[in-house]
């Protein structure tokens, strides 16, 4: 089960893509953004996701808003990920999977990432939460009908 709609989204940091340390309360200060926990690079359905949200990424940046997809995997995994699908956000790596568990992200007992998306406003509370391990593509559209239902416009 996602965190509560409205709660404050547990602060991190993690290293990321981009060759930095990313901190949410540091980097994206003020920003709303969407952060996406998925299993594991290059599977069918995470694969499937987040080409989903590069296809996708147009609208959410015109309204200022940024995607992380954060998982187990290592930066050098990601590098490979993120070149192969032309990915245009950044992912983050938990190898421990720290972050996963402050998020409710995790599969108990088996340790993997569940496939949970939060949209987060500029103060970095919970607007919207949606999980479903199988319907990767439905992340997408539900993270889109949140910002509309939000009022988060061009």
């Amino acid at each position: 089960m996602p965190l509560p709609i409205h709660s404050a989204a547990p602060d991190f940091s993690l290293p990321s893509t981009s060759g930095e340390t990313f901190t949410l309360s540091l980097d994206q200060h003020g920003k709303p953004c969407i952060i996406y926990f998925y299993p594991k690079d290059f599977t069918a359905g995470c694969t499937k996701e987040a080409c989903e949200f590069r296809d996708q990424f147009a609208e959410f940046r015109t309204l200022d808003i940024n995607i992380f997809g954060i998982s187990r995997d290592d930066i050098p995994t990601h590098l490979k990920f993120k070149a192969a699908h032309k990915l245009p956000f950044d992912l983050l790596s938990d190898a421990s999977g720290t972050v996963a568990k402050q998020y409710d992200a995790t599969v108990p007992l088996i340790g993997m990432n569940k496939r949970i998306t939060y949209l987060l406003d500029g103060e970095h509370r919970i607007v919207a939460a949606f999980q479903d391990m199988f319907g990767a593509e439905k992340h997408i559209q539900a993270m889109i009908d949140s910002m509309k239902a939000e009022g988060m416009k061009k």
